[in-house]
């Protein structure tokens, strides 16, 4: 709600307090209703109805104006234009009753501002400007101080970082997220018992392993969860409810057999795409995810301390989610760094556009995890000179979005080696798309 309304709204119910509170039938005998009760209740009721009102919508195929090499920031907010469930808490504002913090919300307005611009229902403009928007986000972020090229996905984390420090439901109490550099979550260990198992049979040893290995699933999922409220008590916004998953690192002691299980939070996740000798050769987003979950093995000396042998000792790295976002973000990573320079792989990398599953890179036997594609940001030449587009599926078909330019894309072309940050929505939680 702008301020002058909301300004208006509030001397007028004001005013509207004080004659009722004036009028004799108002009250029963021996009852007191304040004037800030009247006050707070008629404002709860005003906002409610404010919120349920039905946004009125235009087709969104809005462009965005270059202001001096903010493609890539044209082309991750194209994507979360058609983020629907965060365009709609948006454009309602919905944020300023759920945000702890009393400051003002300056990014998040801005924002706000350009999403309104882009679904506009009368069609007056065929371009924003998010020039203002930009200037606000760089005053947060000085790392994007300037107009140089920036990295997409980099902008992408940045600003959601932002924009749930300034909508969050908690008081804020310690450093941004994107600033931690060390795992948030505490460590839940579990050790095979092997001197049991020695002593047991082999026929009895067949009808432990399953019992065992419900009773360990059981510990981790206890454990992820606590360590996912204990999350929600410091950080708890729309972006997290939408974009925000959880990560299980699994290191296991080839010496003493001893698990020790991390819990990460993510909002995205950056996939290594596979080399292959053949060149050309498409890849699949699937091998992609195989790869990100295949696992590892660390040397003596790459493996960290093993609590119970008290040594660095060798071991395997594995990682799964462990809890699936509504909104999964994908970045391919393409950009590799060496010692002297950045190259870009080029190699193609095909994607579903409907029922991305999941379900075998989560924990054990949790069914199929279905997601489809809504948005795709793309980048096309080399790391020094490089273009940023999006490609959004809309009602009826695809759009392209680069920079003011907006028009038809087939479905075929999204499949290329320009792919960079793929948006899905769970299946379970898609709305009509409107």
């Amino acid at each position: 709600m702008p301020r002058a309304e909301s300004t208006a709204m509030d001397n007028s119910c004001q005013a509207l307090c004080r004659n009722l509170v004036t009028q004799n039938g108002l009250q029963p005998e021996n009852v007191d209703i304040s004037q800030s009760v009247l006050y707070t209740s008629i404002m709860g009721l005003l906002l409610v109805t404010d919120n349920e009102k039905e946004l009125q919508l235009g087709n969104g195929q809005v462009g965005l104006r270059n202001v001096g090499n903010t493609c890539f920031l044209n082309a991750i907010v194209q994507c979360l234009s058609h983020t629907r469930s965060l365009r709609d808490y948006c454009l309602m504002r919905t944020y300023l009753q759920d945000k702890h913090s009393n400051q003002e919300p300056v990014l998040m307005n801005e924002f706000t501002k350009v999403l309104a611009g882009l679904w506009e229902c009368d069609g007056g403009e065929t371009t924003v400007n998010p020039g203002k928007f930009y200037h606000v986000f760089k005053d947060s972020v000085p790392y994007f101080s300037g107009y140089c090229q920036e990295d997409a996905q980099e902008f992408l984390r940045f600003l959601l970082d932002r924009l749930h420090t300034e909508i969050n439901r908690r008081p804020s109490k310690r450093p941004p997220v994107m600033e931690i550099k060390e795992p948030t979550y505490t460590r839940f260990r579990y050790s095979t018992k092997r001197q049991i198992l020695k002593r047991a049979n082999l026929q009895y040893l067949e009808s432990l392993r399953g019992f065992e290995s419900l009773i360990v699933s059981c510990r981790i999922s206890e454990e992820a969860f606590a360590m996912w409220q204990k999350h929600l008590d410091r950080d708890d916004s729309k972006i997290v409810d939408l974009f925000s998953g959880q990560l299980r690192s699994s290191l296991h002691c080839s010496v003493c057999s001893h698990y020790s299980n991390t819990f990460d939070v993510f909002c995205d996740l950056s996939l290594p795409i596979p080399k292959k000798s053949d060149y050309g050769r498409t890849v699949t987003l699937r091998e992609c995810l195989d790869l990100f979950s295949q696992e590892e093995k660390l040397d003596q000396e790459n493996s960290p301390m093993c609590e119970r042998c008290n040594r660095r000792t060798e071991s395997t790295k594995r990682l799964s989610i462990q809890r699936f976002p509504r909104i999964l973000v994908i970045h391919l990573n393409r950009f590799a760094m060496s010692r002297y320079s950045i190259s870009k792989s080029t190699v193609p990398v095909s994607f579903p556009l409907n029922g991305l599953d999941l379900g075998p890179f989560g924990p054990v036997d949790c069914g199929p995890v279905l997601y489809d594609l809504y948005a795709v940001c793309n980048h096309s030449g080399t790391v020094n000179m490089g273009h940023y587009t999006a490609a959004c599926r809309e009602e009826e078909g695809w759009c392209y979005y680069n920079d003011s330019c907006v028009g038809e894309i087939t479905e075929d072309k999204l499949q290329s080696n320009q792919a960079y940050v793929l948006f899905y929505e769970r299946k379970s939680c898609n709305i009509t798309r409107k």
